[in-house]
């Protein structure tokens, strides 16, 4: 046992094997450890089986296209809800206001009919001067959040209806008249520019898409003509929602046709003014404070409703990049270019069209509905001759979408002679008051004026968007249109008072006028004239001086530029590039006397970062001025 035990310890202290040191072990496990970290890295980082490029990139532009498609559907409905809280309300509140017992009773001190006067003036005379601020506002702003404000202009409006004063009625509808054309010329942009974005993400693989250049000729009037259809088509449903407040609340409270027509001996083309002999009293009974309130709360929640759509739903109309440029124009460029945009024959000679365009729509709302067919079937029935005319203009829109396959003059033409058969129909025809079998015709007619209104409207946008398509113009393109539409309703404020058959002449004039101009500016563009465009100055600046190159001369044309000065460009630019390269190799030979002095100028300095925003030439003279110094240090 003891021979046994002997020979154990022998072993055990012998030639039992040492233990490794412990670094080795470390090592063994660091290099185990880096080997599953490199395979790791390398099945992340490498290429992955299941990951299809293009396949993400399709996703990628198919939910940017969904998105657009939401942009334009959200702006549609944000503008009809904002109209049809805006024509809803005035409508309401002039009818209760032109009653002599709700004036006397509620407001007696403070003559509500001469508050009216005033607030109709605001809002019809106001947007005259349109042209001179809406381009300003709209590239400080931005396309969306003009929408929003003007948007939040008409909430404002609302609002003061709730405590009925001069200070507080007429101040509002001056902002009303204020906010007119900025947000229908946003609109129009704004639907425009979707178009033109949609097109960008279907032909995201094209050249010209990815280097950001301009659009080919007409590449995007498919989609102009299909997303101006969709906007009037939700749009005009305004006018029938605009009827919701009557039909359901007000309409209770009006006396029939043998109270407030008893006095009316003539109607339609016979008569002057509105509705000659119409009785001042026209509700049967006073509602309820309370109840207007509950009204007015209940518009002023869709009012709210819209900003929220414009704000939330409504995504930007340009990239940051492109609004840096829209932006760096300068304001007295972007003053005069509206101005200038006239020069070009092809506004010109629309500018009828674009008058008649606002001519037309306020007789349907105003001179027809109420000389004709409220004079004939008494106040009761106004609404259902507006929601006919706002159903036929929302059906009727989707005609529009028949250019895809028909030149560009069938609808506008087929609208003006729609118009143009209806307007001599009326010169002839004065209907009798208190006959309410004439409310076929009268339906009849108001069906027909839609259908001429919803090709005039959307024609008029489309070919706007057609003829005008680079994105730097549009807003001074709309906001011509736009202004042109509120000098129509400026006249159409003055001529109040004038005869029916002395309006219908200014309609049928303004109406063959805008054709005839306008058979003339497609014969030009069959001739290919050449129609002048002022140029746009480019987002080049200057480090002192001026902000802008005295090249970039705004009352330029683009059409007067030619190639030779197009070649001098080119050679210039290349001149420049030639000595660039000859100074980055002069100062590449002469780095290493520079030493530190190099260094000290890194990209990192403030000098360096100054540099990005010299020109080439000055670029060129600072390296010189560095090869001339490190010649001088080794001289010396």
């Amino acid at each position: 046992m003891m021979d046994a035990s002997d020979t154990e310890e022998l072993l055990g202290e012998e030639e039992q094997p040492e233990a490794p040191p412990h670094g080795a072990i470390n090592e063994l496990l660091n290099v185990g450890q880096e080997g599953n970290i490199q395979g790791q890295m390398e099945e992340f980082l490498g290429p992955q089986a299941e990951y299809d490029e293009e396949e993400e990139e399709r996703k990628y532009y198919r939910r940017k296209r969904l998105g657009v498609i939401k942009n334009v559907l959200a702006a549609s409905v944000g503008g009809m809800i904002v109209y049809s809280v805006y024509m809803g309300l005035l409508q309401m509140q002039l009818i209760l206001h032109y009653d002599v017992t709700y004036r006397e009773v509620k407001y007696s001190k403070l003559g509500l009919e001469y508050i009216d006067q005033k607030m109709l003036m605001g809002i019809n005379v106001t947007p005259i001067i349109g042209l001179l601020y809406t381009p300003v506002l709209i590239r400080f702003l931005g396309t969306k959040w003009m929408m929003f404000l003007a948007s939040g202009i008409y909430a404002l409006f609302v609002s003061t209806n709730y405590w009925e004063r001069y200070y507080t009625l007429v101040p509002s509808a001056v902002a009303i008249g204020v906010a007119i054309v900025p947000l229908w010329a946003s609109l129009g942009n704004y639907i425009t520019r979707m178009a033109q974005q949609y097109y960008e993400y279907v032909n995201y693989k094209e050249e010209h898409v990815q280097q950001q250049k301009k659009l080919p000729k007409g590449a995007c009037h498919r989609y102009i003509i299909v997303f101006q259809s969709v906007f009037y088509i939700i749009f005009h449903l305004s006018f029938v929602f605009a009827e919701f407040p009557m039909l359901l609340f007000l309409n209770k409270y009006l006396h029939e046709y043998n109270h407030t027509l008893c006095a009316v001996n003539n109607c339609g083309a016979k008569i002057s003014g509105v509705i000659p002999g119409f009785n001042t009293t026209v509700l049967t009974r006073l509602p309820r404070s309370m109840l207007l309130i509950q009204v007015e709360s209940v518009l002023m929640g869709f009012a709210f409703l819209a900003m929220i759509i414009f704000l939330v739903l409504c995504g930007a109309a340009y990239r940051p990049t492109e609004e840096i440029d829209l932006r760096s124009i300068g304001w007295g460029n972007i003053f005069q270019l509206p101005f200038k945009h006239l020069r070009d024959y092809r506004l010109r000679l629309l500018c009828p069209f674009f008058i008649y365009s606002g001519f037309e729509m306020l007789f349907a709302v105003t001179g027809f509905s109420l000389s004709y067919g409220v004079c004939t079937l008494g106040l009761n029935k106004l609404w259902l001759l507006i929601v006919v005319y706002g159903l036929s203009c929302s059906l009727f829109s989707s005609l529009s979408l028949s250019l895809l396959r028909l030149p560009r003059w069938v609808t506008l033409l087929g609208g003006a002679a729609v118009h143009l058969v209806l307007l001599i129909v009326l010169l002839s025809w004065s209907p009798h008051p208190r006959t309410p079998h004439y409310l076929g015709p009268l339906l009849v007619i108001s069906a027909l004026w839609g259908l001429g209104t919803a090709l005039n409207k959307t024609s008029l946008s489309t070919l706007l968007g057609m003829l005008y398509e680079d994105k730097e113009r549009l807003d001074f393109v709309y906001t011509i249109y736009h202004w042109c539409q509120a000098i129509a309703i400026f006249i159409v404020y003055l001529w109040s008072r004038l005869p029916m058959r002395a309006k219908l002449s200014i309609l049928l004039a303004t109406l063959l006028l805008a054709c005839y101009c306008y058979w003339v500016m497609e014969q030009r563009l069959a001739r290919k004239m050449p129609f002048r465009l002022p140029r746009i100055p480019r987002p080049r600046h200057k480090v002192k001086g001026y902000r802008y190159l005295e090249e970039d001369n705004s009352d330029e044309s683009d059409s007067e530029t030619s190639e030779e000065d197009e070649e001098e460009e080119e050679e210039e630019e290349e001149e420049v590039e030639v000595e660039e390269q000859e100074a980055d190799e002069m100062g590449a030979a002469n780095g290493e006397d520079l030493g530190q002095d190099a260094g000290s100028q890194g990209s990192d300095s403030p000098r360096a970062r100054r540099g990005g925003a010299r020109g080439p030439r000055q670029r060129l003279e600072g390296a010189h001025e560095q090869a001339r110094e490190s010649v001088e240090r080794e001289g010396g």
